[in-house]
């Protein structure tokens, strides 16, 4: 090759080389993005807190504790949103809790709850609004053979379960409210089971989402019952109507039968916490993930009973949170264009 040839070649290369290196994706990011420097805790902390939602769950062998453990898997998106479930007195305590327990953003509550704040905190709906209704857990009245009406029980020795269960507070709760002064024990259910075979206790109140394996596997002699109760207005303030029928108890319950009780709703509850906080803003993330995502909680692994799940199911006594409603009218509108 010529000394011109050579000279034309490296003229050529010399008007490339910056356009190449321009071009370079390397260089160019090196030049326009400033290196990122690293977290220092405490912008690590209030990042990881400020979509960290506290929910008040219960006992550690409650079944609301394990409701709240499989919705905290459902919604989790790491730093977007972790739901921390907390092991609690109980769901009767849980109202308290979210009242004034530092971190407790929602709690898992039996809304008759509510009535113990009626004199010490007469306006407490205004605090308190409800995400989503859950499962409803129902009264089981359940006697020995010769008691054969509530009325029988008057004076009698009937246990509502360890104190800090649904039936050891709505239990008395409803007998109060039915008129029926009875001998209160607080023992562990399958203590008082064995007691009430021997005649020891005449009844045992469970309130808990049917069907209930004592009754469903157990062997009971002839004669041991449920006890109807009726649904009437001295409920309708916390209480919905409810039936314990042969398909939840086979052999206790003759086909073609129902008996009557009441059901004491169980919610998904948060404090009316003001619009433009970060506790409103992190609870309505929340929402948007659960409500979003509630058909993940509806198949094999996960409890049953979220089949029956309806997001706009009302609670008597209390009021939806404005995040949660505003998720339901959003819904209704995107159905709505696509009929």
């Amino acid at each position: 090759m010529t000394a011109r040839p050579v000279k034309r070649l490296l003229s050529a290369l010399a008007l490339w080389a910056p356009i190449v290196l321009t071009l370079s994706p390397a260089t160019a990011d090196a030049q326009d993005q400033p290196a990122r420097r690293p977290l220092t805790y405490a912008e690590r902390q209030d990042k990881i807190n400020a979509w960290t939602v506290g929910l008040a769950a219960g006992l550690i062998e409650g079944a609301p504790l394990r409701l709240a453990s499989e919705i905290a898997r459902v919604v989790d998106d790491g730093e977007n949103l972790h739901v921390l479930p907390i092991v609690t007195r109980g769901p009767t305590e849980n109202l308290n809790s979210l009242l004034y327990l530092r971190g407790i953003d929602l709690a898992i509550v039996n809304s008759d709850s509510l009535d113990e704040y009626k004199v010490a905190f007469p306006d407490i709906q205004l605090h308190v609004k409800y995400l989503l209704s859950l499962f409803p857990s129902e009264l089981h009245v359940f006697v020995r053979p010769e008691i054969q009406s509530l009325q029988d029980l008057t004076g009698k020795k009937v246990n509502f379960n360890t104190l800090g269960t649904a039936a050891a507070y709505s239990g008395p709760l409803i007998f109060s409210r039915l008129g029926i002064n009875v001998e209160k024990t607080f023992i562990p259910h399958p203590l008082a089971l064995q007691q009430m075979r021997k005649g020891d206790i005449a009844a045992v109140v469970f309130i808990t989402t049917k069907p209930i394996d004592a009754f469903v596997r157990g062997q009971w002699e002839a004669g041991f019952k449920f006890l109807p109760v009726s649904y009437d207005s001295r409920f309708e303030d916390y209480y919905l109507p409810a039936f314990l029928e042969t398909s939840d108890y086979p052999a206790l319950v003759k086909p073609g039968e129902r008996v009557a009780t009441l059901a004491v709703p169980t919610v998904l509850a948060t404090y009316n916490w003001p619009v433009n906080s970060n506790r409103y803003q992190r609870v309505a993330r929340f929402t948007d993930y659960l409500f979003g995502r509630i058909n993940r909680l509806q198949v094999p692994g996960f409890d049953p009973n979220w089949k029956t799940i309806n997001l706009g199911a009302t609670v008597p006594g209390l009021s939806r949170f404005s995040a949660a409603q505003d998720w339901l009218d959003r819904q209704g509108r995107q159905d709505a264009r696509k009929q």
